[in-house]
């Protein structure tokens, strides 16, 4: 299988140990597995990441629930394509290394692309590959394969027309200084520049309505963002432990912020919360020595510092 994931037997094979030695059991505690992946494979860091992602949103599960296994199987690849945003290799990754810890049977597709193509090249073995492949071109994904060329570059302009930054796209990629979203772009995948270290200014575009959870996690050189207004939700973990962080622009949009999305930015300080806010969840501000959060009085926000003891000012 062409993919940026390298690792298929081992990962395959440290899972199927960690059913074998834990039992079937372990798919009703995702907590437990996900913590289990560090033991059988802790060489492997992307692909634990790829792995904790699929089944905290429970696509086992979900594949268990079918008993028709050809169907489970079209049913999960579809959800992590167009739900969890996932690109076609990482799906059929997932889809590989789960089916073999199932012993079920299954053959992943295998998309060929041609050594010099473009960002929009994409051909198929099947009819059935073409027909994702004419989906996949309609909303435009940027996938890892696409941002490959770019891993030597300190700057980068993602060209116009992609809908859908794919998770895990630019991962990693530690020359990448700044980057620029197209326009024409609504959706960050996840962890799509986790682990970026020096990352220190991104231009996110005004059309952009999510950002999921961990996208910039651990860009440790990013100074300053603005969200877009349009954006409803900051996702778990999503600016964690990006320990240069000092500005973040939230707009009157958002209503809610996941757990740790700001643990770890150890130099934030001055943080305006709208009173749009109504969720906030656990550890948010772990590890932020510095914050004072800017929030309206008797707004969620306030009951929410007060409680948790964080420091806050009331906005005039």
């Amino acid at each position: 299988m062409n993919t940026q994931f390298e690792n298929v037997i081992e990962v395959k094979e440290a899972l199927k140990n960690i059913v074998n030695e834990h039992g079937v059991e372990l798919f009703k505690d995702p907590k437990r597995f996900t913590g289990l992946l560090n033991d059988y494979m802790p060489e492997y860091e992307k692909e634990r990441r790829l792995m904790r992602n699929v089944i905290a949103n429970n696509v086992i599960s979900q594949m268990l629930d079918e008993p028709d296994q050809k169907l489970s199987i079209v049913k999960a690849r579809e959800y992590m394509l167009n739900d969890m945003f996932l690109s076609a290799y990482a799906a059929e990754f997932v889809l590989d290394c789960f089916t073999h810890m199932l012993g079920w049977n299954f053959t992943p597709k295998v998309v060929e692309i041609p050594a010099q193509a473009g960002p929009e090249s994409h051909k198929s073995v099947n009819k059935e590959d073409a027909a994702d492949s004419d989906k996949e071109i309609k909303s435009k994904p940027f996938r890892p394969f696409d941002a490959l060329k770019y891993k030597l570059f300190p700057n980068v302009k993602i060209p116009e027309g992609y809908t859908v930054i794919n998770s895990f796209a630019f991962d990693g990629y530690g020359f990448l200084k700044t980057i620029k979203i197209p326009s024409t772009c609504k959706v960050i995948g996840e962890y799509a520049f986790s682990e970026c270290k020096k990352l220190r200014a991104v231009l996110l575009p005004d059309e952009l309505r999510v950002i999921q959870k961990g996208a910039f996690s651990s860009c440790a050189s990013l100074e300053r963002i603005e969200i877009p207004w349009g954006v409803t939700s900051i996702e778990e973990g999503t600016f964690s432990f990006c320990s240069n962080l000092e500005d973040i622009v939230i707009p009157a949009t958002v209503s809610s912020i996941g757990d740790e999305a700001f643990e770890g930015c150890e130099t934030l300080r001055d943080v305006v919360l709208p009173e749009t806010i109504k969720f906030i969840g656990n550890n948010v501000f772990a590890f932020c020595p510095a914050i004072t959060i800017q929030c309206r009085e008797n707004s969620y926000v306030h009951k929410f510092c007060m409680t948790n003891g964080i420091h806050f000012e009331f906005i005039r």
